[in-house]
Parts: structure tokens; sequence; C-alpha cells
């Protein structure tokens, strides 16, 4: 008989199956104070997994005030998450700058969800109307006034 057709014999390092380890005492639970830390969303997912690690949109030119718009047949396509919600919240007009908000991810990643499932043909872009020398300098004084 070879060696590699005996059955193997366990390490003898190992703890037997039967045996509590030895090296554990029971001890009392810790009462958990709360701490600053525990306000922080455990389901937080970082920005380049949701776009699969790409900052480039597949569509150029999407601007922050670009207006993205879903007709309700989209919402009957199978869609990631972040890409369903987009859809959902498109049923309005809403700009990029609103979507970003609303997913919770840096406008350069909203850019990249938007410009994918314009490509598919799930939503619609449209620039958006240019503002007047009047309501730019009406948003000026506004800021100032901040």
């Amino acid at each position: 008989m070879r060696d590699f057709d005996l059955p193997r014999l366990p390490d003898p390092r190992m703890i037997p199956m039967n045996q509590p380890p030895r090296w554990r005492d029971p001890v009392p639970p810790v009462p958990v104070t709360p701490t600053d830390h525990d306000d922080v969303d455990d389901r937080f997912v970082r920005p380049f997994v949701v776009t699969g690690g790409r900052t480039i949109p597949v569509l150029d030119g999407l601007r922050i005030e670009t207006l993205v718009q879903a007709p309700p047949s989209a919402l009957s396509a199978p869609l990631r998450f972040e890409e369903r919600t987009v859809v959902r919240l498109c049923s309005t007009p809403h700009s990029i700058a609103e979507i970003g908000a609303a997913l919770r991810v840096p406008i350069g990643i909203a850019k990249v969800i938007v410009s994918d499932l314009a490509a598919a043909g799930h939503v619609t872009v449209r620039d958006a109307p240019e503002l007047s020398s009047a309501a730019i300098e009406r948003i000026r004084d506004l800021v100032r006034a901040l």
C-alpha cells in the first residue's frame, strides 16, 4: 500500500472533538457601551465596488445638471440595486447631482451609473435648460449671503 492510500491521521496538535478546549475559561459577557462609531452604517459599500472599479462614464459629456428620466417600462428590467434606485427616482426628471445625493455616492460614480443605464436604454438624458444671466446673478447673490 502506498502512503497516499492510507487514511490520513489527524495532527496530534489538534484538539480532539470530544474534549472542550482547556485554555478557555467561561467569562461573563462584558456590557457594551455605546461609542461614536456605533452610528456608522455597517452596510457601507465603497463607491468603486458599485461601478466595478470604473471611474469614466460610457457616455461623454454628462454634467451634474444633466436631467435623467426613466420610462415606466424600465422598472421591469433586471437591474442591480443602485440602478433600480435610479430608475425609481427618475420616474420624474432628476439631475445627476440629485441622483448622487440620493444614492449617497460621489458625482463621478453617479455619472457612471447613469451612463450605464442610458447606454442600455433604461433612461434618457438631456441637458438642463440654460440659466439666464439674471438667474445666475441671483444665485451668486444668495451664495454671498451665506
